[in-house]
């Protein structure tokens, strides 16, 4: 019988909102009085876009499932997208919610955030098509505890993804409510890939060190990949641990996306069945590519420009 070629690489299936971003602030804010940032942006934001949007400046065909709004702020995001050549055919208009927003507070290379969900908060199990999502290779889900609609769905989206023989991989990031109460015995063994930051892996773990939390996982899950900002990653590959250095910017603009753009070239490789070494360097690249200019897409306008930093400002060849 012949196989039918996939149309699609990979469909991101997540939340959709826009990045207020503020720099070159005077002081943290206090109660009653007013600081100053001296620059801001509005840009495409939240972790699912920012993955979709640099992913597909890598190379590969990508396409999105999500809801938003219908004002100013769903045409940011849709234009966002459209411009990278994402495939938003799948993202719901919704009449009564409003699109999100993220504030992002921006302190060297830290940042605080205040988000209003909006739709996202609203996209649920019955929101996917699975017809659409059969003709993907891959698919990538991030930010699960920010979408209640359909974060007790997490097992069936990814059970079902598998048995229409897809690869997967998930992101968690940060609980806002901090009770890191996700069911991974039962998650982890349909997710391929699982890359969240070493903060996030500890808690969801209830581990205090990397082997520790590893240990407690790794009956039940497959690739372990653990970002840790300016000292790395770390790859796990049911064996062994993989230590990947970081590509030093010395001068970083903000790491707003950061994570989510070592996500992108991760998965770029991943998708090529690369080993999972090379796998892991091109995500630090990618991430390291991301702090070279504001907000999380701005550095990824096309694979010539991406091509063209890594070999300036890292020495690579990508």
């Amino acid at each position: 019988m012949k196989v039918t070629e996939k149309k699609i690489d990979v469909i991101v299936v997540g939340e959709l909102n826009v990045d207020i971003i503020l720099n070159e602030i005077e002081s943290l804010p206090v109660i009653g009085k007013e600081i100053m940032a001296n620059s801001m942006s509005v840009t495409l934001g939240s972790s699912s876009a920012i993955f979709a949007s640099n992913l597909c400046s890598l190379g590969p065909r990508v396409a999105f499932i999500g809801k938003i709004g219908k004002d100013i702020f769903a045409e940011v995001v849709l234009t966002s997208l459209e411009g990278k050549n994402v495939d938003t055919s799948h993202i719901i208009r919704s009449e009564s919610l409003s699109t999100g927003a993220t504030i992002v507070l921006n302190y060297d290379q830290d940042r605080a955030n205040v988000t209003y969900p909006g739709a996202m908060n609203d996209l649920r199990l019955e929101d996917i098509d699975f017809g659409f999502l059969s003709a993907a290779r891959h698919m990538h889900f991030a930010n699960c505890f920010m979408q209640p609609g359909i974060r007790n769905d997490l097992t069936a989206l990814f059970r079902h993804a598998k048995e229409l023989g897809l690869t997967t991989s998930l992101d968690t990031q940060w609980d806002p409510e901090e009770k890191w109460e996700l069911p991974l015995k039962e998650l982890l063994p349909f997710v391929d890939v699982f890359l969240p930051n070493m903060a996030e892996f500890k808690f969801l773990s209830g581990s205090t060190t990397l082997e520790e939390g590893i240990n407690k996982l790794k009956h039940f899950a497959h690739y372990i990949v653990i970002k840790n900002g300016s000292e790395g990653a770390f790859g796990w590959n049911g064996q062994d641990i993989i230590v990947q250095p970081a590509f030093k910017n010395e001068q970083v603009i903000d790491c707003v996306g950061a994570g989510d753009s070592f996500d992108a070239g991760f998965i770029k490789d991943f998708i090529e069945n690369l080993p999972l070494q090379k796998c892991l360097e091109t995500g630090a690249l990618t991430g390291a590519i991301n702090t070279t200019s504001a907000g999380g897409t701005s550095a990824f306008r096309n694979l010539e420009i991406i091509r063209e930093i890594a070999l300036e400002r890292f020495n690579y060849k990508l």
